[in-house]
């Protein structure tokens, strides 16, 4: 997993293979950092060949990242770059879900438009 280099108001990672307890560690100490200095936080995820997500780590990620039920209204744009159909579907039910976050899904060759979607660099 690697942190992108992107604006505070922004969390943006790239996620390849498999996903780890360290991994989702990493991403919700970013999430609450954002959330700490800003009143909308955006979220850019790129992921390549996801394989699995290791089970380890799974419950305390979920323990953590429930609180966040009671904060959707702070998520703002949602970009989801992905080589995988099943990732980009599984984005779109999440979409569905939750419709008052703005949620866009992308496939690799539209990278940058995602990045710049979700930094409303695009504006």
């Amino acid at each position: 997993m690697e942190m992108l280099d992107t604006a505070d108001d922004v969390l943006a990672v790239r996620i390849s293979h498999r996903i780890t307890g360290d991994d989702l560690d990493r991403v919700m100490d970013r999430l609450d950092e954002a959330m700490a200095r800003h009143e909308k936080v955006h979220v850019f995820v790129e992921t390549q060949a996801i394989d699995g997500i290791e089970l380890q780590g799974l419950g305390a990620y979920m323990a953590r990242a429930m609180p966040l039920l009671g904060k959707l209204n702070r998520f703002g744009r949602v970009a989801v770059v992905a080589d995988q159909a099943w990732i980009r579907a599984a984005t779109r039910v999440e979409s569905a879900i939750l419709p008052f976050i703005s949620y866009e899904v992308f496939e690799p060759q539209d990278r940058d438009r995602a990045l710049a979607w979700v930094t409303g660099a695009d504006a």
